[in-house]
């Protein structure tokens, strides 16, 4: 099935002062859009015309040779979650039994953070930081490089992921990463979006 651009599910100023307006109309509307068209065009080159994203990722990543097809079916799913793990006044409390594994695998809610960030900052060049529920049923947190995730290396199912490539933050930040992804914890994270998928993976 064709990709296709999905709204934002929130205006283009709310996630202030944390994430601007011009970052999100440029991440939104000019790179994801790209992902979008280019991977549509080598979707229809493809023998995996007609298969879900998840299927078309994990496919096409063929043992990390990847290519284009990966690196744009990739980061389409990425940014689709990417715009869902985050809300207005975002951050704050975490529900209770996701915080409960959370302190039960990783430390408690502080390391957590801690080693978010450490993963988020230490990622050299471009990639994402992941929060995962691992193959082992254990919350993880982990890093990939430029468009890898967890669907392509079957590593679990990806709870939280935050993009470190450049344009998630250059604008606003400029080359302080630590900074931002040190914002995006604390008040752009959409909590009730990832007990909903933790509940749905761990049920």
């Amino acid at each position: 099935m064709a990709f296709e651009l999905p709204d934002l599910p929130y205006a283009y100023d709310s996630l202030g002062p944390y994430m601007s307006a011009e970052t999100l109309e440029f991440h939104h509307d000019k790179h994801h859009n790209a992902y979008v068209v280019n991977g549509n065009k080598l979707l229809e080159e493809s023998d995996l015309k007609g298969k879900s994203l998840e299927e078309v990722v994990a496919a096409s990543y063929n043992g990390g040779a990847g290519g284009g097809l990966f690196n744009n079916a990739s980061q389409h799913w990425n940014h689709i979650e990417f715009w869902q793990w985050m809300k207005p006044n975002g951050g704050g409390a975490i529900p209770g039994e996701l915080e409960a594994k959370i302190n039960e695998d990783l430390g408690g809610v502080d390391a957590f953070k801690q080693a978010f960030i450490q993963a988020g900052v230490t990622q050299f060049g471009s990639g994402w930081c992941w929060l995962i529920l691992n193959n082992d049923g254990k919350l993880e947190v982990t890093k990939t490089a430029n468009g890898v995730n967890p669907i392509a290396l079957g590593a679990g199912t990806a709870l939280l992921g935050c993009d470190v490539w450049e344009h998630s933050y250059y604008i606003d930040y400029r080359n302080r990463r630590p900074d931002y992804v040190e914002a995006f914890v604390e008040n752009l994270v959409n909590w009730e979006r990832v007990a909903e998928i933790y509940g749905n993976a761990s049920s």
